[in-house]
């Protein structure tokens, strides 16, 4: 800070610096969206940088290495530790491993040292091993045209090998290449969904990286509401891991005990075929793991139905009375009236519910609840990922003149903004985005209200919530009723109208931005739609990273590239293991499709990061002038 700084000199030494940064090329971001859990294909993406490192690779090394040497870089890039194993045990001779060494460590530094010429030493040092700091700089900013300069850094290297230190700082040099070929990281939404390890991927971009942020996503939000102590955010994210054999993740990765709520589930229902779990890996699920995923699913969703009811009557300006179902169901006959249509109930497990009083708990459903809402609290390790997501996370991002959001900008079918009224007041486009942001942050940074609790609930399934976008979420329908005309969920008009270039533009100047993008996910690109809407200023990247999703979007997800070039929409390949990728060496970019192009080069001064600067930079002239 400019109040640090005390003469003249350590202020001069500033500004020169900051004028350094400001003329270098602007840092590589990387925009992903809807990893749904998958880690093992988000990992993959993150270590590859998009597809960047190999394009990197073969800028400098095409004509000096063979497209299977530049393969197996890259792939030890990505991969270190797993590449070393496999690359020592095929090398059983003792100078075929030291010259494997010395080749390897030539190409890694050559490669770091083409990777961070766009950044200053102090930033590249950061992103060093600290216990490799002082030996990567000295190879890294070697003059290998002088002699002595060439003995020195062939004496470190030596010395590495000696003292059985190449294999660390091989791995070492490898990870700081990956986090310098991209500079920055969004994830537009959905860490968390039905894919097995959410808290892997925040770990790793906890550990990797530096530069990152997150747009919440209507599944993260259901954890993000559960640790608030919304019961209805709890009900429906255990209802979907039983729906995705997938209770793991809580039991697991959590610590979230689901005994009592298994047998519970056990004691008051039985297995039934539109319970039956779904597996997306293909892996087999035993008779008795499907039968507690079917009946812990049924004692969920009773549950959920019930406290919906209870939330919709205390919250008329929610408008969702149509979703009232309970009262409507004829349990002698086992039908429901639905908009004056009356269905039959298939597999209905509705033993637990007064038929004059619904929507009313039993005392074990409450006590099962309350236990479940126990353990949320209690679990040290979600607390720390849901308050890592709150810290580096908002509902929206203006970045670089792009405005990244999950979901969607509620509007009627003319465009209009549409509008949520909560206590007298209405609110509306960022207005709407700016309420939920600040109702998320009070509720998990303060003692959440019933009010709070309700509102994060109707982000996951209210009309006019930014994160829905439909008109209701039939899951009763969807269990109950055969009619799959009762299943349809109308999107709001906002998906249709994002093809249209003037309504970008409206939006754009809602949030305050008057050129640039927007970058959305949520809504998977199906086949042989295009992910580049309103002539180029939309761009839509959830390709599809879930498995479940790559029939029908045929792909494996997008990514978007934004370097100092331009703008860059990557393609990926269906990723199917990772032990497969590593033993084939196996690649998931597709294609690369550049989509904008720069005049010129980008440079830091015309970035966020370059305001900022130059902020700093007036104020340090300020205080030069004062000093004497």
């Amino acid at each position: 800070m400019a109040d640090n700084f005390t003469t003249k000199n350590e202020l001069k030494t500033e500004l020169i610096n900051l004028s350094a940064i400001l003329g270098l090329p602007k840092g590589t971001e990387v925009f992903v969206s809807d990893i749904h859990g998958e880690y093992d294909e988000f990992a993959h993406i993150m270590r590859n940088g998009s597809g960047n490192t190999k394009q990197k690779i073969a800028e400098l090394f095409t004509g000096r290495l063979s497209s299977v040497s530049q393969k197996k870089l890259a792939f030890l890039i990505y991969y270190p530790s797993e590449i070393l194993k496999r690359t020592k045990a095929s090398l059983d001779d003792k100078d075929d491993l030291t010259q494997w060494y010395m080749d390897t460590f030539n190409n890694l530094i050559e490669m770091l040292r083409y990777t961070a010429n766009k950044y200053t030493r102090s930033k590249v040092r950061k992103t060093l091993d600290p216990e490799f700091v002082y030996v990567t700089e000295e190879l890294l900013y070697a003059d290998n045209n002088m002699e002595t300069k060439q003995l020195s850094y062939q004496n470190i290297l030596d010395g590495i090998i000696d003292l059985q230190m190449a294999d660390e700082f091989i791995i070492a040099t490898c990870h700081s290449i990956q986090r310098l070929v991209v500079d920055h990281v969004h994830v537009i939404g959905d860490i968390y969904d039905r894919g097995p390890h959410p808290d892997f991927v925040i770990e790793h971009l906890a550990r990797h990286w530096q530069s990152f942020d997150f747009q919440w996503g209507n599944h993260d939000i259901l954890w993000m509401g559960s640790l608030a102590g919304s019961k209805l955010c709890m009900l429906n994210l255990l209802r979907i891991c039983a729906r995705y054999d997938n209770l793991t993740i809580l039991q697991t990765a959590y610590g979230i005990d689901l005994q009592k709520m298994v047998d519970f589930s056990l004691k008051n229902y039985q297995a039934q075929t539109v319970f039956l779990p779904k597996s997306d890996t293909g892996k087999k699920i035993s008779k008795s793991q499907a039968t507690i995923d079917g009946c812990v699913q049924q004692a969920a969703a009773i549950m959920q139905f019930k406290l919906e009811g209870q939330t919709i009557k205390k919250h008329p300006e929610f408008q969702m009375e149509s979703r009232l179902l309970l009262e409507k169901i004829d349990f002698d006959r086992q039908t429901i009236t639905i908009d004056g249509q009356t269905y039959p109930i298939q597999e209905g497990c509705f033993q637990l519910i007064d038929r004059e009083d619904p929507y009313q708990l039993t005392e074990d459903e409450t006590a099962i609840i309350d236990y479940l809402m126990e353990q949320f609290a209690n679990s040290e390790k979600l607390h720390r990922h849901i308050n890592y997501l709150i810290d580096n996370g908002s509902m929206y991002l203006k970045y670089n003149d792009n405005l990244l959001l999950h979901g969607c900008v509620p509007v009627d079918k003319n465009g209009e903004l549409l509008s949520l009224e909560i206590d007298g007041h209405k609110y509306f486009g960022h207005t709407l985005f700016d309420y939920f942001d600040e109702i998320i942050r009070e509720a998990l940074k303060n003692k959440a209200t019933s009010q709070d609790v309700d509102m994060i609930w109707y982000l996951w399934t209210g009309k006019l919530s930014p994160l829905f976008g439909k008109d209701r979420m039939t899951t009763f329908e969807r269990y109950f009723i055969a009619d799959k005309k009762t299943h349809v969920e109308v999107l709001n008009p906002y998906y249709s109208l994002r093809q249209e270039e003037w309504f970008a533009d409206k939006l754009l100047q809602n949030f305050g931005l008057e050129n640039g993008h927007i970058i959305n996910g949520h809504t998977p690109v199906r086949v042989g739609e295009s992910p580049i809407m309103a002539n180029g200023k939309i761009f839509v990247i959830d390709g599809g990273m879930s498995k479940p999703y790559h029939k029908t979007t045929g792909i494996g997800g997008y990514t978007l590239l934004s370097n100092s070039y331009g703008l860059q929409l990557v393609t990926h390949e269906p990723f199917t293991t990772r032990d497969k990728a590593i033993k084939e060496m196996t690649d998931v970019v597709s294609t690369k499709r550049v989509i904008e192009q720069a005049v010129s080069r980008k440079r830091v001064a015309q970035t966020d990061v370059g305001k900022r600067l130059k902020r700093q930079r007036k104020e340090l002239l300020k205080q030069l002038a004062r000093i004497k």
